[in-house]
């Protein structure tokens, strides 16, 4: 097997052109095309409906394309679906654990259907629990897990046959903060170790933590680099955070400021996009004024993904 590689023998994990899937009259995934590089995370991001998992489906050999190329390792969607089934991990949301089970017996399951030997399933047996953590919860169900530890067996499982590939479609939905930050540790340590990581995610602050990023909307790639590219090439103007009691009516008055574009919650926070930070500040702070609202302040701030997901979004209706 020969993997794609770029003129500098690099090798990319992922080789898309032109990949496409209709239903019927409906195009899901219209043209689109992109690299992802041995060792690196890619995050894949956009609304519901956009296309990320059938883009998914195609990439892991269950869905054919309507037109269009796609190699997975270097193997052809098409042609070769088994062989990447079989050489690539997939993770979900919805943990594809089974809670009757003990975190041993998933794992001898797991293991199982990948056909790892016994030597070999032991071997890989004692790093997943040295690398999730779960060493002295081996004979816990699977069931009495908190959502955290499930995600980590959940990884583990996902990974016991050591894919140099894994999907991660939402892996970190319903997972408290503590346990995301150690989930995408876990996941550094291994991209650092060679292997290559397509992860979609809600979560626009673990999107910062991507080596490059694909906005898809719409069915097509709409942005494509890193955290920093996006937020250079996407973002004209500039971004004014108010911190302010998040209702309906300080929403309301900030978007209808002369000079603002955009205006949305951010956290605890509204934030809106501005051509001139210096020259909408003050229109922004009477607009409030006016409206009765006084307890606030007004800072410029360094544009966030979700400041460029919005952006985007707004730019393509």
């Amino acid at each position: 097997m020969v993997l794609s590689t770029t003129s500098n023998g690099y090798e990319k994990s992922i080789v898309v052109d032109g990949l496409t899937r209709k239903f019927g009259e409906f195009t899901a995934v219209d043209g689109v095309s992109f690299d992802v590089r041995r060792g690196e995370i890619f995050g894949f991001l956009g609304p519901n409906g956009s296309g990320k998992s059938t883009t998914i489906r195609m990439l892991c050999g269950i869905l054919e394309p309507s037109g269009g190329r796609a190699s997975v390792l270097g193997f052809d969607v098409v042609n070769q679906s088994e062989q990447i089934k079989q050489h690539i991990g997939y993770m979900s949301q919805k943990f594809s654990l089974y809670d009757d089970l003990t975190v041993m017996e998933n794992l001898d399951f797991y293991g199982g259907i990948y056909g790892l030997g016994n030597s070999k399933l032991a071997e890989r047996k004692d790093f997943v629990l040295e690398m999730a953590d779960l060493k002295g919860r081996e004979h816990e169900l699977a069931a009495n897990l908190s959502t955290g530890w499930k995600q980590r067996l959940a990884l583990g499982c996902a990974i016991i046959h050591e894919p140099r590939m894994v999907f991660l479609d939402e892996p970190t939905g319903g997972v408290d903060p503590v346990s995301r930050r150690n989930f995408w540790d876990m996941l550094y340590h291994m991209a650092e170790a060679g292997t290559t990581l397509f992860v979609t995610t809600h979560y626009m602050d673990e999107a910062e933590h991507c080596h490059r990023i694909g906005f898809i909307y719409q069915g097509s790639i709409i942005a494509l680099g890193t955290p920093d590219q996006l937020k250079k090439d996407h973002m004209a103007g500039d971004i004014v955070e108010i911190s302010i009691d998040t209702s309906q009516r300080a929403l309301t008055a900030v978007g209808q400021t002369p000079g603002v574009d955009e205006a949305y919650f951010y956290g605890a926070t509204i934030h809106a996009k501005v051509g001139s930070a210096a020259r909408e500040s003050l229109a922004i702070e009477k607009s409030l004024k006016s409206t009765g609202l006084s307890d606030f302040t007004i800072q410029v701030v360094q544009p966030s993904l979700e400041d460029v997901f919005v952006n985007l979004i707004e730019t393509m209706r």
